[in-house]
């Protein structure tokens, strides 16, 4: 940094030298290249002060000079104010900045929790659909069930009936039978009774209770048919 100095007092010598020796119009062209050197090099206003102090030396401008004291103030002023005026803009963007860096973080945090909400609500999603899926299972599975029970139903009502139907048909087949046998017994009976009337009456009462009593048990034997289809 020093070694920089170096050229750069010489530089502000010179162009203090050519100010002074010039009209007392200020060349600000100048002054703010000094200006814009001093920034770059980091030169703070102290330093520049001491620069111009000792270009003051340098060009043996005495005190009582007022003239000559006033325009080196004027130009000394021209380039101190670019470096203020540099360190104000760097504060300024400083300032904003931190502003910018601020509102990064912030709007960082905002993204973090936006991104946390985010991924929350995709794990709630998938976990929906998870349920979802399993309830489908569940369902699909129940419904295969009642169809399987339904069909197992049908073919087990499909079974009673048929056994039903073959009941119906073997207590009618029995109940056609035995009456048949009891009606052929009765009709022996009442050729029996026909015989003995011709030839005996003595035995006439005797035949015609045993044929009562064979009516009576075809009569019973077709009520008991009855209650056994009832019942089926």
């Amino acid at each position: 940094m020093k070694q920089d100095i170096i050229p750069f007092s010489r530089l502000y010598l010179d162009a203090l030298r050519l100010h002074l020796a010039g009209t007392s119009r200020l060349n600000s062209k100048l002054a703010l290249e000094l200006g814009g050197r001093a920034v770059n090099l980091g030169i703070e206003t102290l330093e520049l002060a001491k620069i111009h102090v000792q270009a003051l030396k340098s060009l043996k401008t005495s005190p009582r000079n007022m003239d000559g004291t006033r325009r080196a103030g004027i130009f000394f002023t021209k380039v101190n104010d670019f470096v203020q005026e540099s360190h104000r803009a760097k504060g300024r963007s400083k300032v904003h900045l931190s502003k910018i860096m601020a509102s990064l973080r912030q709007r960082t945090e905002e993204l973090a929790t936006s991104n946390h909400k985010l991924k929350q609500g995709v794990a709630r999603r998938k976990t929906m659909e998870v349920a979802f899926e399993k309830r489908g299972h569940y369902h699909n599975k129940r419904l295969e069930e009642s169809i399987e029970l339904q069909s197992r139903l049908r073919l087990l009502t499909h079974q009673v009936l048929a056994a039903q139907e073959d009941e119906r048909n073997k207590i009618s087949h029995e109940l056609q039978d035995e009456i048949a046998q009891t009606l052929l017994g009765i009709n022996v009976r009442l050729l029996s009774l026909n015989k003995q009337n011709k030839n005996d009456g003595s035995g006439l009462k005797s035949n015609i209770a045993n044929t009562r009593k064979l009516v009576a048990k075809s009569v019973k034997s077709v009520q008991v048919v009855a209650r056994r289809l009832g019942r089926s």
